[in-house]
């Protein structure tokens, strides 16, 4: 994975890395009840079961930095925005490019409408651009602008 090269030379360079953001699958909403599911049961107690949030996906690791990106994205946005700190055992937790980073002891974090627990196209042939939600799509931008310009400092010029 080209992702795991490159967390590997970050490493092999020392590099200092306040953190990664994967964004992964950010377009898919739904506000009908029912709409989201969760891979553990325990989760219909936690979270929404409308799929009409993002969730920002981390490890124990990243739990500050995951707690900073969230602020920052609140502060820009007016998307839902859940998140949560786990084990990899947590199946999707870990299913993108953020792992690499992780494996090499990077704080990253994952930011996704949740993927296969919420849409039916996923990976499939229904999964095409008219699916997508891109006014909701637009304000996850926002929020992540939004957050970005926090860890810079809110100063644009240190991005």
């Amino acid at each position: 994975m080209g992702s795991h090269i490159y967390a590997q030379s970050l490493k092999d360079n020392n590099e200092e890395v306040e953190g990664m953001i994967c964004l992964e699958m950010i377009g898919y909403f739904k506000d009908k009840p029912g709409s989201q599911v969760f891979p553990l049961s325990l989760f219909k107690l936690m979270y929404p079961d409308r799929g009409n949030f993002i969730m920002l996906a981390g490890n124990f690791q990243s739990k500050k930095f995951l707690a900073r990106v969230k602020n920052g994205f609140k502060k820009g946005s007016a998307m839902p925005v859940e998140s949560i700190s786990s084990f990899s055992l947590i199946p999707g937790i870990d299913f993108s490019d953020h792992r690499s980073f992780w494996e090499f002891g990077y704080d990253a974090i994952m930011v996704t409408d949740t993927a296969f627990y919420r849409n039916p196209n996923y990976h499939g042939i229904g999964d095409v651009f008219e699916t997508l939600d891109y006014e909701r799509m637009s304000e996850v931008v926002l929020g992540l602008k939004s957050a970005i310009e926090k860890l810079a400092g809110s100063t644009p010029e240190k991005l």
